[in-house]
C-alpha cells in the first residue's frame, strides 16, 4: 500500500483518531452482540449487558464525532460521510470501512 505523504497534518491526525475509534467501536459492538446480548436473553444474565451497552453507546458517539471530523477535513461527499457514520452499527463493518477509508484518504481519493 503506497501512502501519500502530502496528506495535511490535521487530516492525518483526524484519520488516526478515526482509525482508533473504528477499531474500539467495532470490538465493543462484537462484545455487545456476541457476548452481552446472548448472556442477557439466552442465559438470563443481564449484568454484562447493563455494563457493556452504555459503554458502547458512549464510544459510538465518540466514533460519530471522530468520523464526522475526518469527513470534514478529508472533504467526503455527503453519501460517503453517511456510510462511514453508519459503519459502526453493523458487526465487522467498522473494520472493513476503516481500511477502505484509510486507503482512500491516504491516496487522496474522494469518498
Amino acid at each position: 500500500m503506497a501512502t501519500d505523504t502530502t496528506v495535511p497534518p490535521r487530516t492525518a491526525a483526524a484519520l488516526k483518531r478515526y482509525q482508533v475509534m473504528a477499531y474500539v467501536v467495532g470490538v465493543m459492538l462484537l462484545v455487545l452482540v456476541f457476548v452481552a446480548i446472548p448472556l442477557r436473553y439466552g442465559f438470563d444474565v443481564p449484568q454484562v449487558s447493563k455494563v457493556v451497552s452504555p459503554i458502547h453507546g458512549f464510544l459510538y458517539i465518540v466514533y460519530l464525532v471522530t468520523a464526522f471530523d475526518l469527513a470534514l477535513k478529508a472533504k467526503f461527499t455527503a453519501k460517503g460521510t453517511l456510510l462511514v457514520l453508519l459503519a459502526g452499527v453493523v458487526p465487522f463493518v467498522s473494520f472493513w470501512a476503516e481500511r477502505r477509508v484509510s486507503r482512500r484518504v491516504l491516496a487522496g481519493q474522494p469518498l
